[in-house]
């Protein structure tokens, strides 16, 4: 059984105390932990003495606060394992998850939608070629010739020359990702992220004993100033960006910082990795098609976000040597992707900017209701207007994020709160919001934000006092 220690906890809860009573508000935080899939099912939670302590609060606060997450059914008590965190396999309170006036759960938690007009066709078509790969063993490793040589083609066709030799298909990005820090990092190495990022990439390089070194991401795009330095005093040994229409930003990184990355990561011997799931989703009208990123950098693509989620076809661009390199990584832990999700992702990629034109526009329809939504019923949040991708990152004006998203939670919207994307437990002034959903529904989105906000609003303020200690 796992257990998190005192020390670790209190860096996942961050600044974990909001307008409610002590108690509460760090049963909120662990609540949220444990929703989120920060907490993982099974996890022993640190003692309440050792927490105590390193929180700076009494033990009778942590106790009160295990108590509550056992009411709700977070956590559960074992003899001799202290507490554990259990599956939800029901609502965890009444409030938990009370239903929208208008009936189903609003949820906007994934930056994702539903497939593209014209993924059935590309099923249909690709069982038909099928039958030339079924005689074989069907474990394709590197990927079958016909969708490294779309994706090798679609980055020629965009100024990048790439030949199917430097394609690897993977199961997603995410599995892509997962890929080349095992391949690529020792315990102890660092990994420059941006900060707030991709939580799961995050998770995927310290899995492989990475340290994180952040590079701040705002609503003016990444510091050049940072991004030196960080280089500069780290060395890292990867360096991982999101530069397309940023996940949860929405930033775009412009041609010159593209450039400077490239200048100190060669400088500093640093791997770019550039995660560019998002870069077909460009809608604004100072949008530019996408172009890859410049330079001898390693190109992660996936067709979740332009396609469809349930089609697990990623992909790793790089010289040939690396994609050797990775592959020699890959045997032990999975033998191949899918061969008829791959013959899907053939017959897709051709035709892929055809196939995104409708989606491009459904969210700047959401997009632009979301805003003028927000801008009326919430005129005190910084909501910055994106060119593209899935998500805006709200500045709420206080800390709160968390206890927002738990009230928001019970009444009937599920989405993330701003430190789901930091490092150290960070944004508790920001919140992502997903614009996936149509239109109307964005609007019945904000409808439950604004009264969330309200009931946030009336938690009792804080009272300075002394902190005890037991």
């Amino acid at each position: 059984m796992q257990t998190i220690s005192a020390r670790a906890l209190a860096s996942l809860l961050g600044a974990w105390r909001d307008r409610s009573p002590a108690y509460a508000a760090l049963a909120d935080r662990v609540r949220l932990l444990v929703l989120d899939g920060r907490l993982a099912v099974g996890t022993r939670l640190a003692a309440e003495r050792d927490l105590a302590v390193a929180l700076g609060v009494s033990r009778a606060t942590v106790s009160a606060a295990y108590a509550s997450l056992r009411e709700t059914g977070h956590v559960t008590s074992v003899r001799g394992s202290g507490s554990v965190v259990r599956p939800l396999d029901r609502p965890a309170s009444a409030n938990e998850r009370r239903p929208h006036p208008d009936g189903d759960v609003l949820d906007i938690t994934n930056a994702a939608l539903p497939a593209v007009d014209g993924l059935q066709a590309a099923v249909e078509r690709a069982v038909t070629r099928l039958p030339q790969h079924t005689g074989g063993h069907g474990y394709e490793m590197q990927g079958v010739p016909e969708l490294r040589a779309a994706v090798a083609a679609r980055y020629s066709d965009r100024g990048l020359p790439t030949r199917p030799d430097e394609v690897l298909v993977t199961i997603g990005a995410q599995h892509a990702i997962a890929l080349l820090a095992r391949t690529f990092l020792t315990p102890g190495d660092r990994v420059l992220v941006e900060t707030p990022t991709y939580p799961r990439a995050v998770q995927a390089f310290t899995g492989a004993g990475g340290r994180p070194v952040q590079v701040p991401v705002g609503r003016e795009g990444w510091d050049d100033d940072a991004l030196r330095d960080a280089f500069a005093r780290a060395r890292p040994r990867l360096a991982y960006l999101v530069p397309d229409f940023h996940n949860p930003t929405g930033a775009t990184m412009p041609a010159h910082q593209r450039r400077t990355v490239n200048d100190l990561a060669a400088r500093h011997g640093t791997r770019v990795v550039v995660d560019e799931t998002m870069a077909d989703l460009g809608f604004g009208d100072r949008a530019a098609p996408w172009v890859p990123f410049p330079g001898d950098v390693v190109h992660v693509g996936s067709l979740a976000k332009s396609v469809w989620g349930g089609l697990r076809i990623g992909w790793i661009r790089a010289d040939a040597a690396t994609v050797r390199e990775v592959l020699n990584r890959r045997s032990p832990t999975d033998l191949g992707t899918p061969v008829l999700d791959q013959l899907v992702g053939a017959e897709v990629l051709p035709s892929l900017d055809e196939l995104t034109t409708r989606r491009r526009g459904s969210l700047r329809a959401a997009h632009d209701a979301l805003h003028a939504a927000l801008a009326e019923r919430l005129p005190s949040w910084e909501a910055p207007r994106v060119e593209g991708g899935f998500s805006t990152w709200v500045n709420l004006g206080e800390p709160v994020s968390s206890s927002l998203v738990l009230a928001a939670r019970a009444r009937g919207l599920l989405l993330s709160a701003g430190p789901r994307f930091g490092v150290d437990g960070a944004f508790e002034r920001h919140l992502r919001v997903c614009f996936t959903l149509p239109p109307r529904q964005m609007h019945r989105v904000v409808d439950v934000l604004a009264a969330a906000w309200d009931d946030v609003a009336r938690l009792p303020r804080l009272q300075p006092g002394p902190i005890a200690l037991v």
